[in-house]
């Protein structure tokens, strides 16, 4: 199984359902692979265009697990909106070593609700063999 670095980059997203009522969404992703989980940066008055360009990463060691996004709309004075999720396999990205930027759809109730955009590159864990000769 491969053991390494999993670096994911948040591009953007686009088309996303708008949860406010007043103003404009400020939308961040919760990432989370495992047992790891990273948040973004809000994307403060970004609506349903929002863009972070962030990168994040994760140790690493079965690749027979998805990398999921869940889309949220931060709100001062309620409980933040679920806006939607992405479910992204690896598995691809272990074979080729890099994915380019590609849009995953952004999904709630099993409904199409905008695209995300995401990069991934893994950095296979350098096995060291040490031999006395």
């Amino acid at each position: 199984m491969p053991r390494g670095t999993l670096e994911v980059l948040l591009v953007g997203a686009k088309g996303l359902e708008d949860t406010d009522f007043f103003g404009k969404m400020d939308p961040y992703v919760i990432l989370t692979y495992r047992t790891q989980e990273h948040k973004s940066s809000i994307a403060k008055d970004q609506g349903t265009e929002p863009h972070w360009n962030e990168t994040f990463l994760f140790t690493v060691s079965d690749f027979r697990c998805d990398l999921a996004l869940k889309i949220m709309d931060s709100d001062n004075l309620s409980k933040d909106d679920f806006v939607g999720a992405a479910t992204i396999p690896v598995e691809p990205v272990f074979y080729e070593g890099k994915l380019p930027s590609r849009v995953y759809n952004v999904v709630k109730d099993e409904k199409y609700k905008g695209e995300i955009k995401v990069a991934m590159t893994f950095y296979p864990e350098e096995e060291h063999c040490c031999q006395d000769y």
